[in-house]
């Protein structure tokens, strides 16, 4: 496990958060290997921000994980950040380390960060060893950390939202393929997508596993919605490349916002639905929340004129700015 001679000391990886706009549910393997899945989703400009680096055997420690805490660990096993201590198991680097993790926006929010860790720390990890690394590799052992080894009940999206970036259709076939397909608007409709878009904090922080571990146990039960929403998603990828239309953009994201609510109790609640609701009656066209649900953001869709009036409605939730992110995880810094 020796560190190659060429490998830098230290390296910084910043990897995109996602905002998923339908087709979430379809990602589960219950659900892709029988019927194929499909979730339409953006990268945006927040991110996760991971360093490694050689740390001095003068610390007396073999690893120092720096998150919202700090582990002081002699092995791997005693590692308590399950992320950290799998993906240091899959691509291994020569002890003492030091690993540290920064983000722009909270954990458990529904930007999926937990998968922006998994492929931004992967990456820094390939680096560190002095390996080139394809998006494609770096998604599939994110998703072989998590799914596989830490078992979490999960979907495939993520981990491919994060390591490519950009706007895509994400495509789950039965075979385990995995196919990304960008959908490229052109200036003016991207802008147009991003100016009419509005998110807000509900300030409720939430395990996604309670709310998806529920929904993955009903999928047999609500496999018909699930495929309705997959559906959704190839229907916005016609939508975007026909001519961006935003009522009926926002119609589809409101049609696909009341099918998940019916895959777990815990995806919405009455606080959830009041703000929503609230928004509507404000000028929204539609909107959901993002990721696994039960908190986290708000996503809201709305002519620019509108946003006054739906700012008002919603004073007491936070707003937060945000752009396109046409790039997925990459080296943000690097020392030899």
């Amino acid at each position: 496990m020796a560190r190659c001679a060429s490998a830098p000391r230290l390296v910084t990886t910043m990897t995109p958060l996602r905002m998923s706009f339908v087709g979430g549910g379809s990602d589960f393997s219950e659900f892709y290997l029988q019927d194929g899945g499909a979730v339409l989703s953006t990268a945006i400009d927040k991110y996760i921000y991971v360093t490694i680096k050689a740390h001095s055997p003068l610390f007396g420690e073999a690893f120092r994980i720096n998150y919202s805490v700090t582990e002081h660990a002699s092995s791997l096993d005693d590692i308590e950040n399950d992320i950290a201590r799998e993906c240091l198991r899959l691509v291994p680097v020569a002890p003492p380390l030091y690993v540290s993790t920064a983000a722009d926006l909270p954990a458990n929010s529904g930007l999926a960060s937990s998968s922006a860790y998994a492929v931004g720390l992967l990456y820094a990890l390939h680096v560190m060893r002095g390996e080139d690394v394809s998006a494609g590799q770096l998604a599939e052992e994110a998703c072989t950390v998590e799914i596989e080894r830490l078992r979490r009940p999960i979907g495939k999206q993520d981990q491919y939202a994060a390591a490519f970036g950009g706007l895509n259709l994400i495509e789950f076939h039965r075979d385990e393929m995995v196919t990304l397909d960008p959908i490229w608007l052109g200036d003016d409709k991207l802008e147009k997508l991003f100016t009419s878009s509005l998110i807000f904090w509900t300030g409720i922080q939430r395990n996604a596993a309670t709310v998806l571990t529920e929904q993955r146990a009903r999928i047999n039960d609500t496999r018909e919605i699930i495929a309705a929403m997959r559906d959704d998603a190839l229907q916005l990828r016609s939508l975007f490349r026909n001519g961006f239309d935003l009522k009926k953009f926002g119609a589809l994201l409101d049609r696909n916002w009341r099918r998940k609510r019916e895959l777990a109790t815990l995806i919405s609640d009455e606080s959830i639905d009041r703000w929503y609701e609230m928004a509507l009656a404000a000028g929204a066209l539609g909107g959901k929340v993002l990721g696994a649900g039960g908190g986290g953001f708000l996503y809201l869709v709305a002519p620019t004129e509108r946003h006054p009036p739906i700012r008002a409605a919603l004073a007491q939730l936070p707003e937060i700015s945000f752009a396109y992110e046409p790039r997925g995880s990459r080296v943000l810094h690097m020392v030899a």
